[in-house]
C-alpha cells in the first residue's frame, strides 16, 4: 500500500479566468489529496494520511476520497475548517493561489502510531510542510517511515506567500533530504530553492525528478543517469493538479518494487507520468485521469 499524507482543501477556481470578479467554482484539492486521488483512480492500493474537518467541505472531501477507491482509516478528523485556496488562472491555464490556511484542520495533524507493514511507500510535500504545528508531525512520519526502509517521495510545490522565513525553510528543505528516496519537483521549485539536482542526490535521494511544463520531465539518478521525455500535447484546460499525478504516477509504477528506483526504465516511467499530467491538464481543476482513460488515450 501507498500512504500519501498532508493537506486536503477546497480550490475555489474561475469559471470564467478573464473576469476576476467571476463566479468561483469549489474543487477538491490540495496537492497530498490530490495524489491519493489520482493514485486510487489508477488502481493502486493508497490510503490518506491527513486531518480533515467535518464541515460540508470536509465531507465532501472525504466522500471524494472514497469514491476514488482511496482508504480512509488513516484521516483525524475534526471540527476545524477547510482550508481554502483561491486559484487565479493565467492565459495558458497555468494557476497561482491565495491560501486562506488560518485555523484550519490540516494545521492540528498528530503523528499517527506505526503504519502498517504492507506500506510500500510514503508521499508528503506541500503546504503541509510549512505550516506548523502539522508540519514537524508530518515531518516526524517521513524520518520515522524512512527509518524503516519504506521509499518516501517529498514533492516541495513551493508555495511562497506561506513561508515567513525562506532561508529557514530552505535548511530545513535540506535536513529532510536524507529521509528522502525521491524528490520530484518543478522548474519553479528548483528555481526558489537555489539548488541543482546533483547537490540533492548527495544528500540522501537515489533520484530527482524535475517537471518542466511543457518542456516535459527530467530525471537524475544517483548513478549519474539522465533522462528526458517530452509533454504530451493536448489541448490544456488548466495545469492545475498535474504536478500531483505526476507523483502518483511516478509511484503507481515504482512503488511495487523495493529496488525500483536503481532498476527503473526511467523513459518508460516519465512517459507514463507524462501521459497521465497532460489528461488531466485537459479538464477544470484537479481531476486525474483514471486508469482506463490512461490506457484508451494514444
Amino acid at each position: 500500500m501507498i500512504v500519501v499524507a498532508g493537506e486536503s482543501l477546497i480550490d475555489l477556481v474561475p469559471q470564467h479566468p478573464e473576469n476576476p470578479l467571476g463566479p468561483l467554482a469549489p474543487r477538491l484539492g490540495g496537492g497530498p489529496y490530490n495524489t491519493a486521488v489520482a493514485l486510487g483512480r489508477l488502481g493502486a492500493p493508497v490510503a490518506f494520511c491527513s486531518r480533515m474537518s467535518t464541515d460540508g467541505f470536509g465531507e465532501a472531501l472525504v466522500a471524494g476520497l472514497r469514491t476514488a477507491g482511496v482508504d480512509t482509516s488513516l484521516v483525524q478528523r475534526g471540527p476545524e475548517p477547510t482550508p481554502l485556496a483561491v486559484a487565479t488562472l493565467a492565459a495558458d491555464g497555468s494557476a497561482a493561489y491565495a491560501f486562506h490556511m488560518a485555523g484550519t484542520a490540516d494545521r492540528l495533524f498528530e503523528l499517527p502510531p506505526q503504519l502498517p507493514s504492507s506500506v510500500s511507500a510514503l508521499a508528503l510535500g506541500s503546504c503541509s510542510l510549512i505550516l506548523e504545528p502539522g508540519a514537524s508531525a508530518y515531518e516526524a512520519l517521513l524520518r520515522r517511515e524512512a527509518a524503516r526502509g519504506v521509499l518516501t517521495l517529498l514533492d516541495p510545490n513551493i508555495r511562497p506567500a506561506l513561508i515567513p522565513d525562506p532561508n529557514a525553510f530552505k535548511a530545513r528543505f535540506v535536513s529532510r533530504l536524507p529521509y528522502v528516496s525521491l524528490l520530484k519537483l518543478s522548474e519553479e521549485d528548483a528555481a526558489w530553492l537555489g539548488g541543482t539536482p546533483q547537490e540533492w542526490l548527495r544528500e540522501g535521494p537515489r533520484a530527482v525528478v524535475v517537471t518542466r511544463g511543457g518542456e516535459g520531465l527530467t530525471v537524475h539518478t544517483a548513478r549519474g543517469a539522465e533522462h528526458s521525455v517530452p509533454a504530451e500535447r493536448v489541448e490544456v484546460a488548466d495545469t492545475i493538479g498535474a504536478g500531483d499525478t505526476v507523483n502518483a504516477a511516478l509511484l503507481h509504477r515504482l512503488a511495487p518494487h523495493p529496488e525500483a528506483l536503481a532498476t527503473a526504465d526511467w523513459p518508460s516511467v516519465l512517459r507514463h507520468a507524462a501521459k497521465a499530467a497532460a489528461l488531466t491538464c485537459t479538464k477544470r481543476g484537479a481531476e486525474p485521469p483514471t486508469a482506463e482513460e490512461l490506457t484508451a488515450h494514444p
